[in-house]
């Protein structure tokens, strides 16, 4: 059966030989496709439908990688580092307690982003990069190492789902959304630059 696409995001577009397009599809089916190479470069399964891709910044070799999924969760991936087996390595956080539409990186510090629930919350996080990126397996092969992530903020704005969200490019901390209750909000996140 044909499966349809959800999500799209560019990345790895840190030179002319480099471009990569992630997608997220309704069946879990996520796939990364070497636009230069024109081949599948890897692909996996995260059990839930995906509703939104997103790198940490489309511009620099491939550094994180989040995708938001119904079922109140999201993953982060590290995409520096690929496993011959286990492909990259991930963590699984929960969010929301509702489907988690969006993720969105801060323009000014790619390890904080925001969140987008459907139950109408907003919720604010941070990665920590771990002392080691990258290990040795048993058999010789790097294995990426995982870091973590803390919730900074939450809060809630609407009874319905917070469909997009994008934050400005200048304006430390200013952001939109977009909103089913037919509003767009504009919103202040206040002391981003003590986290």
């Amino acid at each position: 059966p044909v499966r349809d696409c959800w999500a799209v995001a560019f990345g790895d577009a840190h030179s002319a030989d480099s471009r990569v397009v992630a997608a997220g599809y309704d069946n879990g089916d996520v796939k990364l496709l070497d636009l230069v190479a024109g081949k599948l470069r890897f692909e996996t399964n995260v059990s839930n439908g995906v509703c939104g891709v997103e790198f940490d910044r489309n511009d620099i070799e491939m550094n994180k990688l989040v995708l938001t999924t119904l079922e109140s969760r999201y993953r982060l991936y590290d995409m520096r580092t690929h496993h011959p087996v286990q492909g990259y390595s991930f963590l699984s956080q929960e969010a929301h307690q509702s489907t988690v539409w969006a993720a969105r990186h801060l323009p000014q510090n790619r390890d904080v982003f925001m969140t987008c629930g459907g139950n109408g919350s907003l919720e604010l996080w941070r990665y920590s990069y771990p002392a080691q990126r990258s290990i040795k397996d048993k058999d010789g092969h790097a294995k990426g190492v995982l870091g973590t992530v803390t919730q900074l903020q939450k809060k809630k704005f609407s009874t319905q789902p917070i469909a997009s969200f994008d934050w400005h490019a200048d304006k430390e901390g200013l952001a939109v959304m977009g909103v089913l209750d037919q509003t767009v909000r504009v919103l202040l996140c206040t002391k981003l630059n003590l986290v």
